[in-house]
């Protein structure tokens, strides 16, 4: 009955451990207006850089570690790329952008 208490405890342990250790990362959420007028987007921060395609404008990076992030949108003819500095994310939250308007 000792050994199974014992089995159970190290299970638990190595489970917590486990727990203890996996990131928390967070996301990335943007609306483009117009919704048809941006391709993809990036988000960098230092040499990490997160991708992802603009679906019905609208997208999301997740596996965002926390930190502070350069959000480029690829936009399509005749709109600009846009550009947004300074985008803070935090461990396990969601960081809303909001809506952001192409200019052309």
């Amino acid at each position: 009955m000792s050994k199974i208490k014992v089995s159970l405890l190290a299970l638990a342990a190595i489970a917590f451990g486990a727990y203890a250790f996996k990131g928390f990362d967070g996301s990335i959420t943007v609306k483009v207006r117009p919704a048809d007028g941006a391709t993809e987007a990036w988000a960098v921060q230092g040499s990490d850089t997160l991708k992802t395609a603009v679906s019905d404008g609208a997208f999301t990076f997740t596996g965002a570690r926390a930190g502070t992030y350069t959000v480029v949108i690829n936009a399509k003819d005749p709109f600009r790329d846009a550009v947004v500095n300074d985008v803070r994310v935090e461990d396990g939250k969601t960081t809303d952008m909001g809506e952001i308007n192409l200019q052309q």
